[in-house]
């Protein structure tokens, strides 16, 4: 029980990163804008979060560091696909490559300094409970916000009139915005979220997962957290399962290499990727259900006087 509880663990913290910056995506995208920056937006919120914390000595400053940095991204992006109307796909893409140069910059004399992990919020007496302690109540701060935020995004979209705006933006924003919705306002307001989040979740590579800063180091996460959008069908609870489901293919692989397994490493180490591919493949067979789920107006540009 107790390895069982040390992989569920592991799987949990494999599978933080790619929830928070896949739920971000979500929100961004639930507003009619689709936004392909998230690895960017990861790595720029990695080596600020790292930065801060190594400067100041305060891991928390390094979390809201990261978060401001990855929201600094978005806003940039935002400016140009609101304002000036540019070719959103292409912007993201843009954004991506833009964050991995930033962050190769500002990381460069940080490169394998280590700092100490996000500490771990424990309660005495619950913490030591054998599988329960570790399991529920022995993490960091950022596992239980990824978590917290899985429940709160699906209450607001689903039943609040904020969420209603959301959605109706993303639906129809010629619509929305007859109805005397600004329809930019909310775009902004979600693409600013959304970095906010794929922000802490680089912030939690940098500071949890591995506490240290290398180039380039969320290695292809964010395209992942895009294709859970997709796999969870856009719906925060379906979002958290893939999310696991893709930590745990993660934590597969490592431990498959320790064991010897005589299989190639560098086979192993695309399982992840490979099973990203093949969920896109088997999920993109049926149209009409991607065509139900997905934002009827994402990736489209609006303009109130067109």
């Amino acid at each position: 029980m107790d390895i069982a509880a040390s992989i569920l663990v592991a799987v949990m913290m494999a599978a933080t990163p790619l929830l928070l910056a896949a739920l971000g995506e979500m929100i961004t995208e639930k507003s009619g804008v689709l936004n392909l920056g998230v690895e960017g937006m990861m790595l720029v919120g990695a080596v600020c979060a790292f930065v801060a914390a190594h400067s100041t000595g305060n891991a928390y400053l390094g979390v809201i560091a990261g978060g401001v940095a990855g929201m600094l991204l978005a806003a940039f992006f935002a400016v140009l696909v609101l304002g000036l109307l540019t070719n959103q796909v292409a912007t993201g893409l843009a954004l991506t490559l833009f964050g991995l140069g930033l962050s190769a910059l500002i990381g460069k004399s940080f490169v394998g300094q280590p700092i100490p992990r996000l500490p771990l919020l424990s309660i005495p007496g619950i913490s030591d409970l054998p599988v329960i302690g570790p399991l529920l109540f022995g993490h960091d701060i950022l596992v239980y916000v990824s978590l917290a935020a899985v429940f709160i995004i699906h209450r607001v979209i689903g039943r609040t009139r904020v969420g209603l705006t959301l959605r109706s933006v993303g639906e129809s924003p010629q619509v929305a915005h007859g109805l005397g919705l600004s329809v930019r306002r909310v775009q902004a307001a979600a693409i600013l979220i959304g970095g906010a989040f794929c922000g802490l979740g680089g912030a939690y590579l940098s500071l949890a997962y591995t506490p240290m800063w290398a180039e380039n180091m969320t290695a292809g996460r964010g395209w992942i957290a895009l294709a859970l959008v997709v796999f969870g069908t856009w719906r925060p609870l379906r979002v958290l399962a893939g999310a696991y489901l893709f930590g745990a293919m993660t934590l597969a692989q490592l431990h498959l290499q320790g064991l010897g397994v005589p299989i190639p490493s560098q086979f192993l180490t695309m399982l992840p990727y490979l099973a990203t591919i093949l969920v896109l493949v088997l999920m993109s067979r049926d149209a009409t259900r991607i065509k139900l789920n997905a934002p009827a107006a994402l990736g489209k540009s609006f303009h109130p006087d067109r």
